[in-house]
Parts: structure tokens; C-alpha cells; sequence
């Protein structure tokens, strides 16, 4: 047991966030006092009680470098991500370059904050490739989510709002959903806001049937002014849910981009994780995507799932290549709290480590050769290694609602069960979350209070 005592701050969380890319956390014990094997006093870095922001931070960064090299010497481990613990390093490197420019963000980002270089590399290039490509969002423009919590099974791994419904429950949530929508809708017209990107996920939106997929498309469009609308999104993430009479509808509504998600091309593995689609289900459903002229597909993977080898994870990159989509993102796999796989291996994603480092190397590297490059980053925690989720695209297809969640920068609207909207300040460069429960059937009893929410906080600067 290693223990760890951050003096002179009450703030440990980040501290202890940093600490559990090294160790389990039974593995060690953050502590305020008594004998420690691994001692930080904060304040020899200066004043851990400044009112200065920029202060703090730099004092707060300074402690992490230092538990970072202690925690290294300790544990003979050196991760790619140095002190970083937060979902989007993008975002910093943004910040980063507009305040110092590329060559000191790069230093920074090696030096302060002990990335590797080639992750260093990458999330200047995928910030560079943003800003190239999408820019700035407009001024009153906003990205709005649309959430359908069904799947036809649930995944070892998932944490997301995912029921298992017969069609009473999905028209009672439809009828609800209606309502929100018919509302933000509405007050963004009131307002003067214009969607930029609408993306409909889940669960999994073709889940619903083509008649009721209709029927929500319909009473999107019906509802939002979509005139200066960039994309739209449909996630049709499981293979088997996919049909020519759902291809159909969502073609009908101009929807230009979906995502059909294998996460794997290997049979045993989507049997382990609880998908209940095979990989024939995949290829028959990419054949009726390109017959049917989808014009931009995006397929998921996942490295790091049970039992895969970097072979396996190989094998199924290589055969998603040859069907060419215009996206692919490799997520690396978190085991989040909320998940099957935690109870049943809490320890998981600690064993992964260096097999998801091979695959992920195999997958920059080929994805790279086959003329994709990277074009949104995140990170979660509980990842195995604690590495990150990147998406690929060819040049000029990316998506614009997956930069715009990531760099914070443009009021997202959220409708649905477990949706999370975000009301951007712009002159604070702030954002207010507004979340919707995630539990349908309590979205259902309490709709008005989440409408009033919105209407309160959503659109108010």
C-alpha cells in the first residue's frame, strides 16, 4: 500500500486521478497526515491559497509533475499522457497554441506537462485539422442531441442510458420526446438560434421502427430551422437493427451520415460482450449502405476487449479498412462504474495496458497508410492504460457535432433521457450544464420540470 500525503491543499481529486493511472486504487491511500512513504508538500511551490487562477494552476500543475516522477520511480511506469487526467487534451492544446503558438504549446506540452511526444504530436494535429476544417462555430449557432435510450441488448461494457423495450414503452417515451422537441425547437427559433449539427443517438436510434423513425425525422424537421443545419447525424450502431426500409427513411430526410459499429469483426468477442449481431450482420449491412448511397459512414471499434489479441484487433481493423468509410474511430475500452464488466473484473482495464498500447499503434499506423487522419480526440476515465478515443476521417467528412462536444465552445441542446445540454457563455468562455434524468420511464413523470429547466437556464445568454 502506498501512501500519499498532498500537504498544504485541500483539493485532492486531481492528485488522486493522476495516482490511479499508475496504481489500483486499493493499491494506495492519498492522506492528510501521519507517516507517508510518498510526501508532496504543495506549498513549497508557492501559495496553495492565492486568490489568482493562473497561480493556483501553475502550483497545482508543479505538485503533479512531482507525484508524476515519484509515482514513475515507483512503479517503473511512464505513461504516454504524463499528468494529464482530463477528457479533452485537445482542447488544451488549443488554448495552448492561440496563447503561446505551436512550437512553445509543443514544449509545454513535453516539458510541464510530460506528455510522449507522439501524443503531443497527435493532439496539435488534430487540433491544427479542426481549425482548418470547421473553424470557429457561428455566432448563435447550437449542436442538438437527440437521445434514444433502446438497444436490443445490453453491452458488457456500457454505462449509457440502454433499455431493453417493447414497442408501448417506446411510443410512450416517443410521445414525450415529441414535447421536448416541439419546445427547444420553438425557443431557438424565439431566440435567433440556428442548428449547426443535429445527431440522434442513443442506445440506439434504429432500434425504432422505420414507421416511428419517420415519424420522430418528420417532427424534427417540423419543429427546428434547420437552413443553416452542416450535418445530420443518425446512429444506426448495430448492425442487425439496420433494414432497406430504415435506410429509406432516414435517405428521405437528407440525412447524410450514420454510423454502423462493429466494435468487432470476431464472433466470440460479440458474444462475450453481449452484442447480438454477428459479424456477417456487419458486412450485410455495409453492402445495403453502399448499394443505398449513405453518403458518409462512420464504423466503431473498440481495442481492448475481452480476450482480443493485438491479432484479433488487427484482423478486424483491416477488414473495416477495405469497406472504405469515410470515418472510423477507435475507441480504447473504459470500464465505467455503471458497467457489467466492472462487477464481474473490477481490475480489467489495469491488465490491458500494454495490449491496447500495441493496438492502438497498429491502428495510427494503418489508419494513417489507408489515407485517414485524426480529426477528433477524447478521454475517459477508467480507460484501459489510460489512453484515449480517436476519430479518423478522410479529408472533409468529419463531424462537426463531435469537434464542437469536445471543445466546449457552442451551446449543445440535449433532448431525451439522460441527455446533458450545455448553455455556452461566450464572454466567459463558460459553460452551464443543464442535465435531463437519465431513467426514461422518470423523464416520462418529469418532463415539464426538465422543460422548465431548459427554459430557464438553456438559451439565456
Amino acid at each position: 500500500m502506498y501512501q500519499i500525503r498532498i500537504k498544504g491543499t485541500k483539493d485532492k481529486y486531481e492528485y488522486e486521478e493522476l495516482a490511479k493511472v499508475f496504481l489500483r486504487p486499493e493499491e494506495f491511500n492519498m492522506v492528510t497526515d501521519g507517516e507517508t512513504e510518498i510526501l508532496i508538500d504543495a506549498g513549497e511551490f508557492g501559495d496553495t491559497e492565492s486568490d489568482d487562477t493562473a497561480e493556483k494552476k501553475k502550483i497545482k500543475n508543479m505538485v503533479k509533475q512531482r507525484l508524476f516522477q515519484e509515482l514513475s520511480a515507483a512503479t517503473g511506469m511512464n505513461p504516454d499522457w504524463g499528468i494529464l487526467t482530463g477528457v479533452r487534451p485537445v482542447k488544451l492544446a488549443g488554448e495552448l497554441v492561440t496563447k503561446h503558438g505551436e512550437a512553445a504549446a509543443r514544449d509545454m506540452l513535453l516539458n510541464e506537462y510530460l506528455l510522449q511526444p507522439k501524443k503531443a504530436v497527435l493532439i496539435l494535429e488534430t487540433y491544427a485539422y479542426q481549425q482548418a476544417h470547421t473553424g470557429k462555430p457561428p455566432d448563435r449557432s447550437a449542436g442538438v442531441y437527440v437521445g434514444i435510450p433502446f438497444c436490443p441488448t445490453r453491452c458488457l461494457y456500457c454505462s449509457f442510458t440502454s433499455n431493453q423495450k417493447g414497442p408501448e414503452e417506446i411510443a410512450r417515451y416517443l410521445k414525450a420526446l415529441y414535447r421536448e422537441i416541439a419546445f427547444v425547437g420553438r425557443q431557438m427559433i424565439e431566440m435567433g438560434y440556428l442548428a449547426e449539427s443535429m445527431y440522434m443517438g442513443g442506445g440506439t436510434p434504429t432500434t425504432l421502427t422505420a414507421e416511428e423513425l419517420n415519424g420522430l425525422l418528420t417532427h424534427i424537421r417540423e419543429s427546428f430551422d434547420l437552413s443553416a443545419l452542416r450535418e445530420f447525424t443518425v446512429e444506426a450502431g448495430r448492425p442487425d437493427t439496420i433494414d432497406e426500409d430504415k435506410l429509406k427513411v432516414i435517405l428521405k430526410h437528407d440525412i447524410g451520415r450514420i454510423s454502423i459499429n462493429p466494435q468487432s469483426m470476431k464472433a466470440k468477442t460479440l458474444e462475450l460482450i453481449g452484442r447480438a449481431h454477428t459479424p456477417d450482420d456487419t458486412r450485410a449491412a455495409m453492402k445495403l449502405a453502399r448499394k443505398m448511397k449513405v453518403p458518409i459512414i462512420n464504423m466503431d471499434l473498440i481495442a481492448g476487449l475481452p480476450e482480443e489479441t493485438p491479432a484479433d484487433f488487427c484482423e478486424t481493423l483491416s477488414e473495416i479498412i477495405d469497406y472504405e468509410p469515410a470515418n472510423i474511430t477507435v475507441h480504447t475500452l473504459a470500464v465505467k462504474r455503471a458497467s457489467r464488466l466492472i462487477e464481474q473484473d473490477p481490475d480489467f482495464h489495469y491488465r490491458r495496458a500494454e495490449t491496447v498500447r500495441e493496438m492502438l499503434a497498429d491502428a495510427d499506423a494503418r489508419l494513417r497508410g489507408a489515407g485517414y487522419v485524426p480529426y477528433y480526440l477524447y478521454r475517459q476515465k477508467h480507460m484501459a492504460g489510460s489512453f484515449e478515443n480517436v476519430g479518423w476521417c478522410k479529408p472533409g467528412t468529419e463531424s462537426v457535432y463531435n469537434i464542437r462536444i469536445m471543445e466546449e465552445a457552442q451551446t449543445i441542446a440535449a433532448l431525451g433521457a439522460g441527455g446533458i445540454s450545455k448553455s455556452y457563455c461566450p464572454s466567459e468562455n463558460r459553460l452551464e450544464r443543464i442535465a435531463n434524468v437519465s431513467n426514461y420511464e422518470i423523464y416520462i413523470e418529469r418532463l415539464d420540470e426538465m422543460i422548465e429547466r431548459k427554459k430557464i437556464n438553456l438559451f439565456e445568454y
